[in-house]
């Protein structure tokens, strides 16, 4: 069960990477699926978390997003504003939508495209499956609202999409507002 699981279950401790950006190939690549259980991909998701942490408003985080082309990302929506449902953080290798309706159109973000933001149709209710890493425990994820964006977000990460592909047009991108 993914409420179950943790960072520390992965007994290695998380490095802080630097996270690539726009238009960086990596990102325009489709990753390869993971062995949840390579010591490499053990280390890269506690990499992953590390960073998503130190990050200022970072609710997730894909391998490709540094610089490692895998089916991997890190995720937690706990406390923001927009969550309904949340399964706390979690690490998913080889996601895979089962899953999805009621799609509504919201404003979304990225690390790799710090300078602006986009509006982005998506499901609002969703079911994934994924396995977990250090495991070979594929466990299913159904959620909502603001985690079930997230997850769609990070998903696309992962088959080298980044939201500037879904958007409708250059009307619905916009300069990142500076918070200080």
């Amino acid at each position: 069960m993914i409420t179950d699981w943790s960072p520390a279950r992965l007994d290695v401790e998380g490095a802080i990477l630097d996270v690539v950006r726009a238009p960086h190939p990596v990102l325009a690549t489709e990753s390869a699926p993971v062995d949840p259980l390579d010591p490499e991909m053990i280390q890269l998701a506690a990499d992953l978390v590390a960073t998503m942490r130190v990050s200022p408003g970072c609710v997730g985080l894909a391998a490709p997003q540094v610089g490692v082309a895998a089916q991997m990302f890190s995720l937690d929506v706990t406390g923001h504003p927009k969550t309904r449902t949340c399964h706390g953080v979690f690490v998913l290798c080889n996601a895979v939508v089962v899953e999805a309706s009621r799609n509504e159109k919201a404003r979304e973000g990225c690390m790799s495209v710090p300078d602006f933001t986009g509006d982005v149709k998506r499901a609002t209710r969703l079911t994934v499956t994924g396995i977990l890493p250090g495991t070979t425990e594929q466990v299913t994820i159904t959620t909502d609202a603001f985690e079930a964006r997230a997850l769609q977000h990070e998903i696309d990460h992962c088959a080298g999409k980044l939201f500037l592909d879904r958007v409708a047009g250059a009307h619905a991108v916009y300069p990142r507002k500076t918070y200080q």
